[in-house]
């Protein structure tokens, strides 16, 4: 199958939740023997056009770097690069002045258009017209999580159209990993304003007569403040913030942790809880409306969600007293063969009733 993308910026660019998501199914397709092309602006040197890795096909539509809002030129551009790829599929990030252009060289090109819609709209984004003629113009949208699926049907999108397919996570990795021993309870996320790890310290203030340790792997622009949090509540020599680190070493630390705590106020998917849940850590989640996390762990055991600070704080108690795992087989269903089936089971869907029209 030849699988065309359509993402300006991609994880070369801006490695961000939205691109690793893109990049890593795109080099799943390629793995798999498809013929991948992600039409992008250019992020490597030279003046050749195109660039192979891992074997996927880069294929600069525009030379400029992207900037802070999508590029004209990259949407007037996009239509006659697509066409003459003549692919099977067009798989393409959601930015509406991109969706509208590939949905022009899906009619050209013949091939049914998906779009993988991976955060919600901001409040002020969801009254822009041209973001619900986006919503309505794929005929599929894809999303990681139930939570930005209703968001999407929000915007417009015909519920029957949009289906959920969550990111993947490599089982065999997991296994092979060695287990680091130290800590008891574990936050893993990029610390920015919606990391909400003061929920995390307050809880763990309460429980400062019992003996646990603390890891919080991850940096950005709240790690400072986070770190005074920690000493200002007298919890700091027990607290260890690691900075970011490569999923490979985090997934030592997610075996060897008892407790996995996810208490972020947004997140579209949350990769990473659903690592340590599947390296056997016992999951706390701590509710939000614009967060998917509560997702992973409503119908799962060894797991918990909490809407108050004093149901976290119990939470982590009761998780204490859970057997420690180093690996849960139940969640081989999130391996990258399972899901990888998923997105092709949309694509030949997609083709099928395309056919019709």
């Amino acid at each position: 199958m030849r699988v065309a993308f359509v993402a300006e910026v991609t994880a070369q660019h801006d490695d961000t939740g939205r691109t690793r998501r893109l990049r890593r199914l795109a080099e799943l397709l390629a793995n798999r023997g498809h013929d991948v092309t992600v039409f992008c602006a250019q992020w490597w040197d030279g003046d050749h056009e195109t660039f192979e890795q891992d074997g996927v096909v880069y294929n600069a539509v525009t030379t400029d770097p992207p900037g802070q809002s999508p590029s004209r030129r990259f949407a007037l551009s996009l239509p006659g690069a697509l066409r003459r790829s003549k692919p099977d599929v067009i798989h393409a990030a959601a930015v509406p002045k991109h969706v509208l252009a590939a949905k022009t060289a899906s009619k050209l090109a013949r091939a049914p258009l998906v779009v993988d819609w991976y955060e919600s709209p901001s409040e002020i984004e969801s009254t822009s017209k041209s973001l619900r003629m986006a919503a309505r113009a794929p005929d599929e949208v894809i999303t990681p999580s139930e939570t930005i699926r209703t968001r999407v049907r929000e915007l417009g999108a015909d519920g029957g159209d949009v289906r959920v397919i969550p990111n993947s996570i490599d089982m065999d990795a997991i296994r092979d990993a060695r287990v680091v021993d130290g800590a008891n309870i574990v936050y893993s996320r990029r610390l920015d304003e919606d990391a909400n790890v003061e929920s995390l310290f307050l809880a763990l203030a309460e429980l400062r007569d019992k003996g646990w340790h603390a890891v919080i792997i991850g940096d950005g622009p709240e790690r400072e403040g986070y770190e005074r949090q920690a000493a200002d509540l007298r919890i700091d020599d027990r607290v260890e913030f690691t900075g970011a680190q490569p999923v490979e070493k985090r997934i030592p630390v997610f075996r060897g942790a008892h407790v996995y705590v996810q208490t972020a106020r947004r997140e579209a998917f949350p990769t990473d809880l659903l690592r340590a849940l599947a390296c056997g850590c016992a999951g706390v989640v701590e509710y939000h409306v614009e967060s998917s996390a509560h997702e992973l762990v409503e119908q799962e055991e060894r797991t918990f969600r909490t809407t108050s600070e004093q149901e976290l704080t119990d939470a982590l108690r009761a998780a204490a007293d859970l057997p420690r795992m180093t690996e849960n087989e139940e969640f081989e269903r999130y391996d990258n063969d399972p899901v990888l089936e998923r997105y092709l089971d949309c694509y030949r869907d997609v083709q099928d009733s395309f056919g019709f029209f």
